[in-house]
């Protein structure tokens, strides 16, 4: 795929010479063709979608995994598709949910976990769904230079001078003891209860043998037996909360990691593809209710989503420096250009000068990483089951069905399908005939395979968290 150059965006409400030529070319062509001939048809396939709503606002978070909203929107994606696009940035991620729930916003730049926690009902109750899964990995741990000072001491070298990755928990733990030891709290941050970054935290300290904490029905502060106190901040203050001392580490995604290092004030110590290799992050969520309401504007927007994520990820990654020239522009990530050129153009920095590439760091499409796979789904509600935010235990069904319920590969493809008759995308991009689980895997930094088909067993393989029929009453763990 070629390098596209973003194109001036039309006046709001106008359509130009072309698409109304286009749009009456195809109408007289579609009115020979049966359904599926129309569906499979080059030039005219997206003229069969009449587009409900065509003025959309989208929210975000400041992060550099919102790229392909950014990029459908500059280079004219969303536009092709009758769609005519504002985006705003949001103060935090349950400003974003609760604005979609409430059609302020049409949809969203999402936590993984939002559209399940929102449909299962922890926290705000609504039926959130996903037919785009936006990106895989894009998140590190990081740590004050007093932390990894200390953890420093624990951590091998290579034959090159350089700490040996992936750097495990085991490290960590010998500093949490210590601040243990002294009476002294060991505080760390996270974005949201339902993120990607609480999970991945909790699941790199248990895998070193350090309690992350539980959540109860009484107690939803996450804290319950922890080792250590693990809160929220939102993204863009990370650096200077643990600047100022208030958090001693955080996980969260890009560019906020690589910030602490250009700050001097922390190192990343482990990115998320070394946690999990290739493990899903982000989701664009719409209500249920929009999608039903919409069903042809939802379809067009996923179409020039999918897009943006060709895009983002064509020619080994070439259009990235065009792509981070976008991000740190103020309306979206608003981060220096060199920051966010860290991470994104696949290296990622650890210690100041220790720079190493990383070519998977941010992926936007291939592995078919836009597909809303049911086993991605599967996963976070088995992390929302393990700390007790499901506060009891359910069968392997229940998974499943609220995957269905939650994330539509059947939305995906159908626009997939729209852009390969349309000639904008390649049949073989897209994965047909799965039936929405992932391969196995044991490719994480504990080695415990996860197969989405068996979540309580994959649960109770875990050796730290809630098992079986267990739950949280009061500071204690019990059995049914």
């Amino acid at each position: 795929m070629t390098t596209t150059h973003p194109t001036k965006p039309l006046a709001r409400g106008r359509v130009s010479r072309r698409a109304l030529l286009r749009a009456t070319a195809s109408t007289v062509a579609l009115a020979g063709m049966t359904p599926a001939q129309q569906l499979f048809a080059p030039s005219v396939a997206h003229a069969a979608l009449k587009i409900e709503k065509e003025d959309l606002k989208f929210g975000f978070i400041k992060l550099t995994d919102m790229a392909p909203i950014a990029i459908a929107k500059e280079l004219g994606y969303f536009e092709d598709e009758g769609l005519f696009v504002t985006t705003e940035p949001q103060a935090n991620w349950k400003v974003l949910l609760d604005r979609v729930i409430t059609g302020e916003l049409d949809g969203a730049h999402m936590l993984a976990g939002q559209p399940l926690g929102a449909t299962i009902g922890f926290g705000t109750k609504a039926h959130v769904i996903t037919p785009f899964s936006m990106d895989l990995n894009g998140n590190a741990i990081t740590v004050s230079n007093a932390v990894w000072a200390d953890m420093k001491k624990h951590v091998p070298n290579g034959p090159d001078g350089k700490p040996v990755h992936p750097i495990k928990a085991d490290a960590l733990k010998h500093v949490v003891e210590k601040y243990r030891a002294e009476g002294k709290p060991f505080n760390l941050g996270m974005v949201f209860p339902l993120s990607t970054h609480n999970y991945e935290l909790r699941y790199w300290l248990a895998a070193g043998g350090i309690h992350p904490g539980f959540y109860s029905p009484t107690d939803i502060s996450g804290q319950i037996m922890g080792d250590v106190l693990i809160s929220v901040t939102p993204p863009p203050q990370m650096p200077a909360t643990m600047e100022a001392g208030t958090i001693l580490g955080y996980c969260v995604g890009e560019p906020w990691n690589q910030a602490a290092v250009f700050k001097g004030i922390g190192v990343p110590v482990i990115t998320d593809y070394e946690l999990w290799k290739n493990n899903p992050e982000k989701v664009f969520g719409i209500t249920a209710e929009f999608q039903k309401k919409y069903p042809n504007t939802t379809l067009a927007l996923t179409k020039a989503l999918i897009r943006a994520g060709m895009w983002l990820d064509a020619e080994n990654n070439a259009n990235r420096p065009e792509a981070v020239k976008i991000l740190s522009r103020p309306e979206y990530v608003g981060a220096d250009y060199n920051v966010i050129a860290n991470s994104m153009t696949g290296t990622f920095e650890y210690e100041k000068g220790d720079k190493r590439p990383v070519p998977d760091f941010n992926v936007f499409f291939r592995y078919y990483a836009t597909y809303p796979y049911y086993s991605d789904a599967v996963w976070y509600l088995a992390q929302m089951r393990r700390w007790g935010q499901i506060t009891d235990a359910k069968p392997d069904s229940w998974y499943a069905d609220i995957a269905k319920q939650v994330y539509r590969p059947d939305i995906y493809l159908a626009a997939a399908k729209l852009l390969v008759a349309e000639g904008k995308a390649r049949k073989e991009d897209f994965p047909w005939e799965t039936d929405g689980y992932r391969a196995s895997t044991t490719e994480n930094i504990d080695g415990i395979g996860y197969d989405g088909r068996k979540p309580n067993a994959y649960i109770d393989g875990l050796k730290i968290g809630l098992k079986g029929t267990e739950r949280v009453q009061g500071i204690k763990v019990v059995s049914n």
